[in-house]
């Protein structure tokens, strides 16, 4: 069975079901309390905790996605059989269940889709169960009701069921707090396939557990170990998911050893779906993983003497194995930041062979300061300086890159909206008086912006994260096709008509839930004080052209903002557009 049929399968099993199917989100969530998307239930939060609806958003209850994920923890652990840094995540999700409901829906249809659809024989199936807190008072009590689920209904052995405590079978929160829950999980031939999560607690951000209003379901199967046991073979990367790339690689560079091989393919496969989400390799957040992913696999075309263009080859095969299914990987863009990437690369690294001598005895932290500021990777340093290196042990510099992320989830923690600014601490992206100027025009022109596309397009357009410069704006909204002339013209213009009118931009302060009901655009996922600021466009709230909640800064009359211009628009995602702007007066 290939891979593109086990994606069509599973959609369609749980579509027929009555699952509305649901693209997935990017790979950079809103979420502020992660870098990238590590599960599918990710951009479903705010369903289980009851915040939005899904029944008013995609029409029913329950839903189904194939869901882009990374988990950056498993980056040192690429290079054997099993452990991939990007991964596709099956899932299927009911939200605003009474009580402990769905259980036995989902259970059932967990073992139906793997027998009857996939054709597993059912001797082969083996489960486990949450054994509940011991102590139980105050705790999560054991899982009974699973347990009666797998065993009475659907037949299955009681030696075949075993019991597990909090560290094996209750899954969540996805960062420092959220939905989560007891789980059952289910082996083939003792390998596990598919992890079934009932949601019925929130954990707060002191670790404590409240009971959900309502409880749901939350699943999870990787795709790619899955496709592996399809295909009779043990190598996640002996995959058809893999073997175009595997293939390449292994013409290229013949005398490669198999873990060089797998950490090259794994790492290029996720730079490109991190770059086809609009990642930018930098020195902070989710462009730090990107950096370093690439600067790995330029790291071994050096020590290897790999030649061949691998980058180029990369975003081909991607693109040919992918594209269907995940039309954002087409960009053509993608190639470009590579290859830009790769040439900063090969710049810094001439710097930094020239800066080792300078040391005697390498620290961790020495490495880390040749890997951050050169790009030199641990494998280049302990090539290139043996005798310096002898004593750095790997676990030491990875702890200072741990560090490192630390730093970055806590800015990401900051940002507040997407807007590019740090405004809990007062920070934006100037470096002076005049460019902060600049900044703020801009910030009020990408309000203007998104009013006018919603008034051009509709109101499917949503923001999904904007950065502001004292040079440009870059804005990115949902969108499911490429804007014609005709519409960029239109909304530029309508932009233009606000501008001129001399309209006051003024904000009201009250709590979020009165916020929400003058019809102010915010993140659905964001997750806000109780009390919001909503800044509009207009003489009154109740008439503006735009309002958001926002936490400022903005101009104090829209003329103030000058001409503005649509630059460019084109797709940074699936169902994401990015438009970039400018306004008269900045160069």
């Amino acid at each position: 069975m290939q891979s593109e049929e086990i994606r069509k399968s599973f959609l369609e099993f749980f579509r027929t079901r009555g699952h509305a199917v649901v693209p997935s989100s990017s790979l950079v969530p809103d979420d502020p309390s992660v870098l990238l998307t590590t599960a599918g239930m990710q951009q479903f939060k705010r369903y289980f905790t009851g915040e939005m609806d899904a029944k008013k958003d995609y029409g029913s209850a329950s839903v189904v996605s194939v869901q882009k994920c990374f988990r950056t923890s498993d980056i040192d652990e690429v290079g054997d059989k099993t452990h991939l840094t990007f991964f596709e995540m099956l899932g299927n999700f009911s939200f605003g269940l009474s009580g402990q409901g769905g259980k036995k829906e989902a259970i059932q249809y967990a073992h139906q889709y793997l027998t009857e659809i996939l054709g597993i024989n059912p001797e082969r199936i083996t489960v486990t169960v949450f054994a509940g807190d011991n102590p139980p008072a105050g705790g999560v009590p054991y899982d009974s009701e699973s347990f009666d689920v797998w065993h009475k209904d659907i037949g299955l052995a009681a030696d075949k069921i075993s019991k597990h405590d909090r560290k094996d079978n209750f899954w969540g929160p996805t960062g420092n707090e959220g939905p989560c829950g007891p789980t059952t999980e289910i082996y083939v031939d003792g390998v596990e396939v598919w992890n079934l999560v009932f949601n019925q607690y929130y954990q707060q951000k002191d670790k404590t557990l409240e009971k959900l209003k309502t409880s749901g379901v939350d699943t999870g199967m990787g795709f790619e170990r899955l496709t592996a046991m399809l295909q009779g073979v043990e190598d996640v990367f002996a995959t058809d998911l893999f073997e175009p790339l595997i293939k390449k690689i292994n013409e290229t560079a013949p005398h490669l050893k198999d873990r060089e091989v797998r950490i090259i393919a794994d790492h290029l496969r996720s730079s490109v779906f991190l770059a086809a989400d609009g990642v930018r390799p930098s020195n902070k957040e989710a462009g730090y993983i990107l950096r370093r992913l690439l600067r790995r696999v330029l790291a071994y075309q050096v020590l290897y003497d790999i030649h061949g263009d691998i980058l180029a080859d990369a975003a081909k095969i991607v693109k040919e194995k992918f594209g269907a299914f995940y039309p954002e990987v087409a960009n053509p863009e993608i190639l470009e930041v590579l290859e830009s990437e790769r040439d900063k690369f090969q710049r810094a690294i001439a710097l930094g062979i020239k800066e080792l001598p300078k040391y005697k005895t390498l620290t961790a932290k020495d490495a880390f300061y040749l890997y951050e500021t050169f790009g030199l990777p641990w494998e280049l340093i302990a090539e290139l300086a043996p005798a310096a290196a002898k004593n750095l042990v790997r676990k030491d510099f990875e702890e200072e890159f741990s560090k490192h992320q630390e730093i970055s989830r806590a800015g990401v923690e900051k940002k507040f909206g997407g807007h590019g600014l740090l405004l809990d601490t007062g920070e934006l992206k100037a470096k002076d008086e005049n460019e902060l100027n600049k900044v703020v025009r801009l910030h009020t022109a990408t309000h203007l912006l998104q009013a006018a596309l919603r008034k051009v397009l509709g109101n499917e357009v949503q923001q999904r994260g904007s950065d502001i410069t004292a040079e440009r704006t870059r804005f990115d909204f949902a969108f499911p096709r490429k804007l014609t002339a005709e519409e960029i013209k239109k909304a530029e213009i309508l932009v233009n008509e606000i501008i001129e009118k001399d309209l006051p931009v003024q904000f009201k302060e009250m709590p979020k839930e009165e916020a929400a009901k003058t019809g102010a655009l915010y993140f659905f996922k964001e997750k806000y004080p109780d009390k919001v600021k909503v800044y509009y466009v207009g003489r009154s709230l109740g008439d503006a052209f735009s309002k958001e909640f926002c936490g400022g800064p903005h101009v104090s009359n829209t003329l103030v903002i000058g001409k503005f211009k649509i630059a460019k628009e084109e797709a940074v995602g699936s169902g994401v557009r990015r438009i970039r702007a400018t306004v008269g007066g900045i160069e």
